[in-house]
């Protein structure tokens, strides 16, 4: 029988406290296929937790040891009972067990048949594991901005594995994108259609003037800065979940309608950005597949901030 690496979180604090685990392969309950993971998406949500801070921290401090990852890619390789969604060998992607379950850091994994999509077949299985909470996130974020064709967006943290979804879908909805980076992405930033800001430098939002939108990947200081180019009635976007009532607070204070927002999983939405990465409108950013032997350097990697797009980790290799 096939061996089953399990990557777990058995306390809380620095990368090099995350193990790997011998268990035995799972079987697939009612509903639910048995995954052979291909690639699982390393989140900074996975990361935070890891080190014991926010939510998903918080609900699973009694449930250690933990698996993190909420983004997978694989085959299907068995079915349970009543699942009828797939055949066996389907290729398929999913934002899982989100915010509580996870587990995509595993060799094999039992996944509800519903937070599963069919990866279309030009598309490969990286791409396919970098989307998930990445692309649900930026398209949700932009969603509740309610962005309209000629309204100028900034985001804050371009080149990220949000970041580069958000400012391609930005763009495509004809808005008028500024988005934020280090000085070694600003080229890339520029290639995808934003105007690149280098965040290193002080005064890098003062010339762009009056802006409606401002989606906030990076969270605190960086956020509260940046509200310098916004005016009464502007809206805000935070995602990082850590400082989002300060930010909110703040916003509040300025005139502007400052609105956290934690993502959803949602398999429609999920299809539809993989049927837009298979048409060419969407291209995924991978910086590194690492394989998951690896995961402590991958997550020290996330950790920097200064990821271009995602990290995968190979959890065959």
């Amino acid at each position: 029988m096939p061996s089953n690496k399990k990557i777990v979180i058995s306390q809380f604090g620095e990368a090099e406290l995350l193990e790997i685990l011998d268990v035995d392969i799972p079987v697939p309950q009612e509903g639910e296929v048995l995954l052979k993971v291909a690639y699982a998406g390393v989140n900074p949500i996975d990361v935070k937790t890891r080190a014991g801070l926010g939510w998903a921290a918080q609900h699973n401090k009694n449930n250690l040891p933990w698996t993190p990852g909420y983004d997978v890619s694989g085959v299907v390789v068995k079915q349970g009972l009543g699942s009828k969604k797939f055949n066996l060998n389907d290729m398929v992607a999913g934002f899982i067990g989100f915010p509580l379950r996870g587990g995509g850091y595993s060799q094999y994994l039992c996944v509800p048949e519903t937070e599963l999509a069919l990866v279309p077949e030009d598309i490969s299985l990286k791409p396919a594991a970098a989307i998930p909470l990445a692309g649900q996130t930026a398209a949700q974020a932009l969603e509740k901005a309610q962005i309209q064709s000629g309204e100028t967006v900034v985001i804050l943290g371009g080149a990220g594995g949000v970041g580069h979804i958000a400012v391609q879908i930005a763009v495509a909805a004809k808005t008028k994108v500024y988005a934020s980076c280090s000085a070694d992405n600003l080229a890339y930033v520029e290639s995808l259609g934003a105007t690149a800001l280098d965040y290193s430098n002080p005064d890098y939002l003062k010339e762009i003037g009056s802006v409606d939108v401002l989606i906030d990947l990076v969270g605190g200081q960086a956020a509260i800065d940046a509200m310098t180019c916004l005016h009464p009635g502007s809206r805000l976007i935070t995602v990082p979940t850590i400082t989002s009532s300060l930010v909110c607070e703040q916003a509040s204070e300025r005139g502007v309608i400052g609105m956290g927002m934690l993502v959803e999983p949602e398999v429609t939405q999920m299809e539809e950005l993989l049927s837009l990465i298979s048409s060419g409108m969407i291209k995924v950013q991978i910086e590194q597949v690492m394989s998951y032997q690896d995961v402590v350097d991958a997550h020290k990697k996330v950790e920097t901030g200064r990821a271009r797009g995602k990290i995968l980790l190979d959890m065959q290799a």
